[in-house]
């Protein structure tokens, strides 16, 4: 009989894509909904609503594994404090509900499996590299992911292998990151944010799939993982590439970073920093990434 492959966040930009991802390879798949959804012959939707602690367990009781995607936005709208409470609760909230009813039920899993974020470890930008054993940081986005992992790491008190994908920027067609910054690269007006010398740390979404497919299987994996390539992509380099893809040459001055910070307050620090990570331990791991260069990876994701 097939695993089943529980997702939060199942309906999202990298959700839709893993839902393909672990069908092809054998699993059925459940999702957790907000909304009504009609069950096909390998998804199955239960309904959950956070506002009111609810998740519908047999949901939980049905599953093999689970793989926790769900969050709100990083950079959807301005950190107000309502919003950072939203931010990290949408991470953290998911996962006290879900061990709730593991300990409830006495029920085991054969992996749980939480995204996080290369945000653990701060908002700057240098020339460290940083890997899972860099300390995570003090700010806003570093703190989130502490909390983040604290609460997947609980699920390890119930003896389940327990996985935690740090991942960068996601690159892939249609959706995510690309589809919020090509409109006004494709209109003629790409520009360079601030110094333009923040790295950003990307992978396609295809691998990272491939990384959550791999920690599902693979019962030596366990821990954190960094899931970014690791190169010097910087805002500026992906800025001129997109502007390349599109036929010109950028000609708008660097957008200032004052102007950038009165626009999006505190929020403006996850774009104008940005720092290299390793990927060397999932390399390490036996995994191989598949788009490793970034003018590739871009020309491959345009619409």
């Amino acid at each position: 009989m097939a695993k089943n492959v529980l997702l939060t966040g199942g309906t999202g930009f990298i959700g839709k894509h893993l839902t393909d991802v672990l069908i092809e390879n054998g699993f059925t798949v459940s999702i957790l909904s907000r909304s009504d959804r009609k069950n096909t012959p390998s998804i199955t939707y239960y309904k959950w609503n956070l506002k009111d602690n609810f998740i519908d367990r047999d949901a939980i009781l049905n599953a093999d594994y689970i793989v926790h995607l769900a969050g709100e936005g990083i950079v959807e709208k301005r950190w107000t404090k309502r919003r950072k409470k939203a931010i990290l609760e949408s991470r953290t909230k998911p996962v006290q509900l879900i061990l709730s009813i593991l300990k409830e039920n006495n029920k085991t899993l054969d992996a749980f499996v939480s995204a996080s974020a290369v945000g653990i470890y701060g908002a700057f930008t240098s020339q460290e590299i940083c890997t899972e054993n860099t300390p995570p940081a003090n700010d806003f986005l570093g703190m989130t992911c502490q909390k983040w992992e604290a609460a997947a790491d609980q699920i390890t008190t119930l003896g389940i292998r327990t996985v935690k994908i740090r991942t960068g920027i996601v690159l892939g067609k249609g959706e995510g990151f690309l589809k919020k910054i090509t409109p006004g690269f494709k209109a003629g007006f790409g520009a360079i944010l601030g110094s333009g010398k923040q790295y950003i740390p990307w992978i396609h979404v295809e691998d990272l799939c491939q990384i959550y497919l791999k920690a599902i299987v693979d019962t030596d994996m366990q821990g954190a993982y960094n899931a970014t390539i690791t190169d010097n992509t910087t805002n500026a380099t992906l800025s001129r590439i997109l502007a390349h893809l599109y036929g010109y040459t950028i000609w708008l001055p660097n957008i200032p970073a004052f102007l950038i910070r009165l626009g999006l307050g505190k929020m403006s620090i996850a774009v104008l920093e940005g720092q290299r990570i390793s990927s060397e331990k999932i390399q390490k791991a036996g995994f191989e990434f598949q788009y490793t260069d970034i003018e590739t990876t871009l020309s491959t994701s345009l619409n």
